[in-house]
């Protein structure tokens, strides 16, 4: 009998403005009018189940844009309460990363009228007391780790996310204390799939010719391994923005990290933004539409591995 292939698409949704470098109330409302009704009319056209990582700040600035994925049966997750860099969750203490959880899955689970059980740290961050946080406060699910990602040095808390290079690929439950690690945690750990490079929404955007061989590696790993793809897209990548040079923020703290982090990535992440993101991500979709994947969300994938008895130490969804 053929195993079925899952995917997963999720999505993180916050006001970032990827123009103006810089997080933007404005932004937030156009990912609620443009961004997030054009991803959703992609997801149903192919019969796409998703998870929605939300920020609490604009779930609870826009109530509606956590709202209008419900009747389509998608997955609410949570995304921390802000995206600030002085909030990243590998700068938090324990009580802090709690106190963060606490209040933006009640803002997400009141909205919804949905248990949150997934997260993913805003920009990957996270640190040694990140799993006993999720445990603390009911998540059971992780996806913040990256293996064999090849381009952290172009991203902030860089050198925290090395022990991502050694981390396993398929799903896992984790140490209490390491969430790139195998351990006796109760969460699990969803990792997202790189190849040195990531493949991701950002990338699809600097460069399409390569991402088309990064979807094909996928693809046969899915089939040598069982591998479950893990893609991110933000719905703030289709939107168009005007540039605004007074609301443009430096989150850097030294010079090396505000011309790599700040500066390079910055102009890298600009281009095919807004209108052509939206045919290069259908096209990602299409090209595994095809090939019989089902398209599921994390609490769903949770579900079915709790049910069927998955693997305690790794699970790989057959």
């Amino acid at each position: 009998m053929t195993k079925k292939k899952f995917f997963f698409f999720t999505n993180d949704v916050e006001t970032t403005s990827i123009r103006n470098h810089c997080l933007s109330d404005k932004t937030g409302e156009k990912v609620l009018k443009e961004g997030m009704p054009i991803l959703l009319d992609l997801y149903n056209k192919y019969n796409v189940k998703s998870t929605f990582f939300f920020t609490g700040y604009i779930a609870e600035k826009f109530p509606e844009i956590v709202k209008m994925i419900l009747s389509e049966e998608h997955e609410v997750g949570c995304h921390g309460y802000t995206h600030f860099a002085d909030s990243a969750f590998d700068v938090l203490s324990y009580k802090q990363q709690v106190d963060h959880l606490k209040k933006s899955k009640d803002i997400l689970e009141q909205i919804s009228g949905q248990e949150v059980i997934s997260f993913r740290a805003p920009a990957l961050r996270v640190n040694k007391n990140t799993a006993l946080a999720l445990a603390e406060t009911g998540f059971k699910i992780d996806s913040s780790v990256a293996p064999q990602r090849g381009d952290i040095f172009f991203s902030f808390g860089a050198l925290k996310k090395l022990n991502w290079i050694n981390a396993s690929r398929k799903c896992y439950f984790a140490r209490k204390n390491n969430l790139s690690r195998k351990g006796d945690s109760k969460i699990l750990e969803v990792p997202i799939n790189s190849y040195l490079i990531p493949y991701i929404g950002t990338f699809m955007r600097i460069s399409p010719i390569i991402t088309k061989i990064l979807r094909r590696l996928v693809d046969f790993e899915t089939k040598l391994s069982n591998h479950i793809p893990v893609f991110i897209i933000h719905p703030n990548e289709f939107i168009e923005e005007d540039l605004d040079l007074t609301k443009f923020s430096k989150r850097a703290k030294n010079v090396i990290s505000y011309l790599i982090a700040d500066k390079l990535r910055y102009k890298l992440k600009l281009r095919n933004l807004g209108i052509d993101a939206i045919s290069l991500f259908e096209d990602q979709i299409k090209f595994f539409y095809n090939r019989n994947y089902k398209f599921i969300t994390l609490k769903e994938f949770y579900n079915i591995m709790v049910i069927n008895g998955g693997e305690k130490n790794e699970t790989n969804g057959s």
